[in-house]
C-alpha cells in the first residue's frame, strides 16, 4: 500500500508539472515551442553520434567503422603525378579528357594509355615532332579519330567525307547526340567524335587500309563460320560497336555465316532495322542487321551459306551495308577472329 500511495503522489505531480508547463507554452502562444523542438532536435543528435559506433560494432556481419569511411570524389580530368603511378582508364570515356603530362611521358606511350592512336593525339593538340614536356596540359580523345566542332550546313556525311570516315561510324558512336534521331541533324556549334578519321591535311600521307571480305559463296561444311556476305568493311568491333560493318552498293544477298535456326526475323526496335539473328546451337548466335529484305521467317532451319535476306539500309543506318554480330554464351565476340 505504502509503493501504491507513493506511485500516486508521484503521478499526480508530474500531472501538475505537466499542466504548468503547457499552460506556459499556451500563454506565450507558441513562442517557446521553436525553442523547445530544436533543444530536442540537438539532444537526439547528440545521442545518435554517441551510439552510432556501438551500433556499427554490434550490427550483424558488420565490423566497419562508419567515421573511417572516406569517399573518393570523381573528375574529369586525369592528371598523373608519377611515372610509378598506375592508373586503368576505361574504354568508354564519353567525351575529351584534359591529361597533365609526367616525366617520362611520350606521346607514343599516351596514346597507348588511353587506347588511341599517336596521330590522335597529334592531330587534336596540334604536335609537331611530338614535342611534349612535362607540366603540358593534352586533349585525349575517347577513341581514336579527330574531334569536329560543327559548323552551319555540317551534316554526317560531310564531316566523314572531311575526314575520310564512315558517316555509319558517328552515328554509332554512343555518345554522339544529334537534334534528330532519324535524320542525324546536328547543332550548331556542338562537337561531334569522329572515330577512325583522319586530319585533312595528313590525308595525303596516311594510307586508308580497307579490308575487303572474300566472297561468301554457298558451303556446306559445318563448324566453321563463313563471310555473310560481300563488299569493304567500313566500321570493326569496339566496346561501342559489337560487330563489324560491310558496305556494299550493289546490295548484294547476304548469307548464314554457319548452319542454324531462325531465332527472329523482322525489324528491330533498338536501330538494327530489319534483321535477322541465327541459333547456331553450339552457343554461337549471330545477327545481321539493317537489311532491306528478309528471306526467312523464324524458326526454320538454314544451312551454312543459305540466303536469308539482302544487305540494305533500314533502321539507324547512313548507307547501305550490314551490320553483322557473333555471341558465344552471351559474350560478343570479333567477328574477324572467326570467320573464314
Amino acid at each position: 500500500m505504502f509503493i501504491f500511495n507513493k506511485l500516486n503522489i508521484s503521478f499526480w505531480k508530474f500531472e501538475k508539472g505537466k499542466g504548468v508547463f503547457v499552460g506556459a507554452l499556451y500563454k506565450q502562444r507558441g513562442k517557446l515551442s521553436r525553442r523547445l523542438a530544436h533543444t530536442g532536435m540537438a539532444v537526439l543528435a547528440g545521442a545518435g553520434v554517441m551510439i552510432a559506433p556501438v551500433v556499427a560494432r554490434e550490427f550483424p556481419g558488420r565490423s566497419v567503422d562508419p567515421w573511417s569511411l572516406t569517399t573518393t570524389p570523381s573528375v574529369l580530368s586525369v592528371f598523373a603525378e608519377g611515372v610509378e603511378t598506375q592508373t586503368s582508364f576505361s574504354q568508354s570515356r564519353d567525351k575529351i579528357i584534359q591529361y597533365q603530362v609526367a616525366e617520362g611521358d611520350t606521346v607514343s606511350s599516351i596514346a597507348e594509355k588511353f587506347a588511341v592512336s599517336p596521330d590522335t593525339i597529334r592531330w587534336q593538340n596540334n604536335l609537331t615532332k611530338d614535342r611534349i614536356k612535362v607540366g603540358d596540359t593534352l586533349e585525349i580523345l575517347p577513341v581514336a579519330g579527330m574531334a569536329h566542332k560543327v559548323q552551319k550546313g555540317d551534316t554526317v556525311y560531310s564531316i566523314a567525307k572531311k575526314y575520310d570516315a564512315q558517316a555509319q561510324a558517328i552515328v554509332d558512336f554512343p555518345f554522339n547526340t544529334f537534334t534528330n534521331d532519324e535524320t542525324f541533324a546536328l547543332a550548331i556549334g556542338q562537337t561531334v567524335i569522329v572515330p577512325d578519321g583522319i586530319k585533312p591535311a595528313a590525308a595525303v600521307y596516311v594510307a586508308r587500309v580497307r579490308q575487303i571480305t572474300p566472297d561468301a559463296g554457298s558451303v556446306t561444311a559445318s563448324g566453321i563460320f563463313v563471310w555473310p556476305t560481300s563488299g569493304t568493311i567500313t566500321q570493326n568491333f569496339t566496346w561501342y560497336h559489337k560487330g563489324i560493318d560491310i558496305a556494299n552498293s550493289a546490295a548484294p544477298d547476304v548469307l548464314a555465316a554457319d548452319a542454324g535456326t531462325i531465332k527472329t526475323a523482322g525489324w528491330s526496335p533498338v536501330g538494327y532495322g530489319n534483321h535477322v539473328i541465327i541459333d547456331h546451337g553450339n552457343g554461337y548466335r549471330t545477327l545481321y542487321g539493317h537489311l532491306q529484305t528478309i528471306y526467312v521467317v523464324s524458326g526454320q532451319t538454314v544451312n551454312r551459306g543459305a540466303r536469308i535476306g539482302r544487305m540494305g539500309s533500314s533502321g539507324h543506318s547512313t548507307g547501305v551495308h550490314t551490320h553483322f554480330e557473333v555471341v558465344k554464351n552471351g559474350v560478343y565476340l570479333n567477328p574477324l577472329n572467326v570467320l573464314k
